[in-house]
């Protein structure tokens, strides 16, 4: 499929009457891939295809078999780079010195805070130089523990303490603008997060007056009920508590893995990247990002997608069904959805301006892989309409191998992009240029 931009005027007009705009003002739909069309992987995720997945376009559960295909990542090959939309450039901002670089926060004088999970440690990286590097690295903080999330509080431009999220507690350090290296011991804020096998990434966010902490709990295990497993409790959830870490309840349920959250600056709503449940197939469920609402429930473990039944459940919970909400924008099932961020500079072009970004860490649970990119989500006011966007592919070879696999994603100050990679164990920029 050809580069479709659609930044001009009358783009519209080029395609006929029937065209209609997608979210983002200036996408028309004909230039979206619906139904199985929109269905993707490694061999037809390129920059700059938009896509749509609809509740109508899923199969039937256990439409194909469930696949077992984890990827064994490779060095990165002679030659190889990741690919963008045309007029943007990648740079490679950091390419040694890292383990498992997750997640991505910029402070607010501009450093760029990274969660070493694998080490238990945060790094920070200070500017940018002209050829493209960090002008100064630290180690902020170790002695952590499968660190994942990273806030700031209070949240604006002078925070005095930054919030790390381990995956079963949360701590936070004294912080004023500029350290780069902790200037005080740790305090425990919450003492106690369900941990302890499966999805261990704890990630935070502050909403914009600085009242609540949320904390993203992802689930121990595929499709447990936790009805009859105790160990699910307070699992697949958005938990609130108070800055202090006082427990004020859960938010959202039934998220089965919630990976990245993230408050829209526009709107002040909580979003959220997920995981979804895995072995029903090729095409199900779909990841997915979305809006977050207060005492929402989205079916986890029993429903997925609305009111369809998970069959290793049927008849549970016969009460639930017309309650389960169904996410904005449904991304290829087996995504592996991961960090997430709003676009707020202003080297993009205007029609990025409040965009969503995700990084796609990359499947296991499908025959042929699928992810290992970066998403973008067309947002107008704040809202989606279901469509999303190829934007940064290229980490898997022609034929089948990877070699990068994207976690983190956060705007630099002088609004390039950031992309931290525990492939190739990178943090690359993305740049506009316009050539």
């Amino acid at each position: 499929m050809t580069n479709l931009r659609w930044r001009f005027p009358g783009a519209c007009a080029l395609v006929g009457a029937a065209c209609v705009l997608a979210a983002g003002g200036n996408i028309p739909m004909s230039a979206v891939l619906t139904g199985q069309n929109a269905f993707a992987d490694y061999r037809t995720i390129k920059p700059g295809v938009f896509r749509k997945i609809t509740v109508a376009d899923l199969p039937k559960p256990f439409a194909t078999e469930s696949a077992g295909n984890g990827p064994k990542v490779i060095p990165q090959p002679e030659g190889a780079w990741p690919q963008t939309i045309a007029g943007f450039k990648v740079e490679r901002y950091v390419d040694s010195g890292l383990d498992v670089p997750r997640e991505i926060r910029t402070a607010p004088n501009g450093d760029f805070f990274v969660a070493e999970s694998g080490k238990g440690e945060v790094k920070v990286f200070r500017g940018i130089t002209a050829d493209g590097k960090p002008k100064e690295t630290s180690v902020f903080a170790t002695g952590l523990k499968q660190n994942f999330g990273i806030a700031f509080y209070p949240p604006g431009a002078n925070p005095k303490w930054v919030y790390f999220g381990n995956t079963g507690s949360v701590v936070r350090f004294p912080y004023t603008n500029g350290d780069l290296k902790a200037t005080g011991d740790p305090e425990t804020v919450i003492a106690e997060l369900p941990a302890g096998g499966g999805h261990w990434t704890r990630d935070l966010a502050f909403t914009a007056d600085g009242k609540t902490l949320f904390v993203s709990v992802g689930s121990r295990s595929n499709v447990d009920d936790p009805d009859t497993h105790p160990a699910e409790q307070h699992r697949a959830n958005i938990l609130e508590y108070t800055p202090e870490g006082k427990f004020i309840g859960v938010y959202a349920s039934g998220i089965r893995n919630p990976v990245g959250i993230g408050i829209n600056p526009e709107t002040q709503q909580l979003w959220c990247s997920v995981n979804e449940r895995d072995a029903l197939g090729d095409n199900l469920v779909p990841d997915y990002v979305t809006h977050v609402e207060r005492g929402g429930f989205y079916g986890w473990p029993w429903y997925y997608m609305g009111s369809h039944q998970d069959p290793r459940h049927e008849g549970k919970h016969p009460e639930l069904n017309g309650k389960v909400i169904v996410p904005d924008v449904l991304l290829q099932p087996h995504n592996a959805s991961l960090e997430l961020t709003f676009y707020t500079g202003t080297q993009f072009p205007k029609e990025y301006r409040g965009d969503l970004f995700a990084a796609e860490h990359g499947s296991w649970n499908r025959s042929i892989r699928t992810g290992y990119e970066v998403i973008r989500v067309p947002l107008t006011h704040g809202q989606a309409s279901g469509v999303y966007e190829d934007f940064l592919t290229g980490f898997v070879t022609s034929d089948g191998q990877v070699w990068g696999r994207p976690v983190g994603v956060a705007v630099a100050p002088d609004g390039s992009l950031m992309v931290t990679d525990d492939g190739s164990k990178s943090i690359w920029r993305v740049v506009y240029t316009g050539k």
